[in-house]
């Protein structure tokens, strides 16, 4: 993953963690998820337009 071991991801984890709190994180996962989501919608309302054009 992103030449990431596990070291490296456990850091981030506690970093986030610290910056975010406990309480706040089932929130901040839930958003990003919706974010992703919502991007990858976006990416095939785009592929679908460009293949109409064609």
């Amino acid at each position: 993953m992103f030449g990431l071991g596990f070291g490296e991801i456990l850091i981030i984890g506690v970093v986030v963690l610290l910056f975010f709190g406990g309480k706040r994180l089932p929130g901040l996962g839930r958003s990003l998820g919706e974010s992703i989501g919502e991007f990858k919608k976006g990416l095939k309302q785009g592929e679908d337009k460009d293949d109409s054009k064609k």
